[in-house]
């Protein structure tokens, strides 16, 4: 069973930058491709970024490539989100996933979700 748990989430002015972190606890951390998706309101959840079990493969949405970057530290169970020039567009809940399965943008190759943490990008 792993755990996630995410922070650094925020308000922001357009512009302006954020890092999200998820922690993970329990086994195989290291063996799991982890991702970053979004949920806005109103709007379906939609994959942001994975990054593969090495860190050495990453995957981008497209309203997102050139601003953020998504990177890992095995040794620290931790993922991150660098979120740079960012836009009101941005607003939504930033939630953490952990899976195995190919597929990095669909739901259903992640077994296991943080809690999300609330981004907010005012204009």
């Amino acid at each position: 069973q792993v755990q996630l748990v995410e922070s650094g989430g925020g308000l922001v002015q357009a512009g302006g930058s954020l890092r999200l972190s998820c922690a993970a606890s329990g086994p195989s951390f290291s063996s799991k491709r982890m991702a970053w998706f979004r949920q806005a309101p109103g709007k379906e959840r939609e994959a942001v970024a994975a990054i593969s079990s090495s860190g050495a493969g990453t995957s981008y949405t497209d309203s997102v490539k050139g601003r953020f970057t998504i990177s890992r530290d095995n040794a620290k169970n931790t993922v991150y989100l660098q979120m740079n020039s960012l836009i009101p567009e941005d607003t939504a809940v930033y939630y953490c996933a952990a899976g195995q399965v190919t597929g990095w943008s669909t739901q259903r190759a992640y077994d296991y979700w943080g809690q999300g943490t609330q981004v907010t990008v005012s204009s």
